[in-house]
């Protein structure tokens, strides 16, 4: 018997990506006879679109994606007239441009959909912040005549407390402040109340999808949300204790070993 129709809302990194941050083969099989049984499979991920839609092109699915934590949604390649982006103000970018230095920011980056422009190139962390700028890409007031989506920071440890403090003082109305896991300091700005789980249900909305038949599946302090409002809300195997401490299972085995595709085939009765 085929399951009923589920939406299951993969984080990438740590994820469903290994730690070279790739795609394997058994995962692209699983995710790809997943989308040939009906389910709707959608990467929800921090990523901005320029370095997340090679991963889409290669599973080769058709449905939904979203975009810096909830802030994009759209179906990538297509025209599609329910997508949507909840924007940021150019004003905030240019203010924190004219006082990077005095805020102790290092590299800022600022995303729409199609474009980036930052401050300068950064060779820190070359798959997310640019390592090469063309003139048009250098974050100027001329430059920068879209409203972005996200503004991505790297700044010196020491100053973390007084950047969200200066971002919240001024615009902490519709900005949300929020510091990236792992060894890297870098801060990320969205939209107040934007968060994974928007772009989770507003695709569940889209295909009729009850709360019950979402399954999602993170390891990181920005999937929180999505996995806390799922119906089944999966932490990877290699996810942070406060993950999978609010999960509903955890995978036995990690990314890095095919962890989340073997879970899938074991809960959807696949085989590849």
């Amino acid at each position: 018997m085929v399951m009923d129709k589920h939406l299951i809302a993969l984080d990438l990194d740590g994820t469903t990506l290994n730690n070279q941050s790739k795609l394997t083969n058994e995962t692209i099989a699983t995710l790809r006879a997943l989308a040939r049984e009906g389910h709707i499979v959608s990467i929800i991920t921090g990523r901005p679109y320029r370095i997340a839609q090679h991963i889409y092109d290669q599973i080769g699915i058709k449905t939904p994606m979203v975009n810096f934590n909830g802030a994009l949604t759209h179906i990538p390649h297509e025209h599609w007239d329910k997508e949507y982006e909840v924007e940021l103000t150019r004003e905030l970018a240019l203010d924190l441009l004219d006082n990077h230095d005095a805020l102790g920011i290092k590299t800022i980056t600022v995303e729409n959909k199609h474009h980036v422009w930052a401050n300068q190139a950064s060779n820190d962390l070359p798959e997310f912040l640019p390592n090469k700028l063309n003139k048009n890409q250098l974050l100027t007031p001329n430059n920068l005549t879209e409203k972005p989506i996200a503004l991505t920071i790297q700044y010196q440890p020491e100053h973390e407390t007084d950047i969200i403090k200066a971002v919240n003082e001024k615009y902490g109305d519709f900005v949300e402040p929020r510091v990236w896991g792992g060894p890297y300091n870098i801060l990320e700005l969205i939209h107040r109340g934007t968060h994974k789980e928007s772009g989770m249900f507003y695709i569940a909305k889209q295909y009729q999808i009850d709360r019950q038949n979402i399954i999602a599946f993170g390891d990181e302090h920005n999937d929180f949300e999505m996995l806390d409002a799922a119906g089944r809300g999966v932490a990877m195997n290699n996810a942070i204790p406060e993950l999978k401490s609010i999960a509903n299972d955890v995978t036995p085995i990690d990314n890095d070993h095919n962890g989340l595709a073997k879970y899938l085939r074991d809960y959807f009765k696949i085989a590849i």
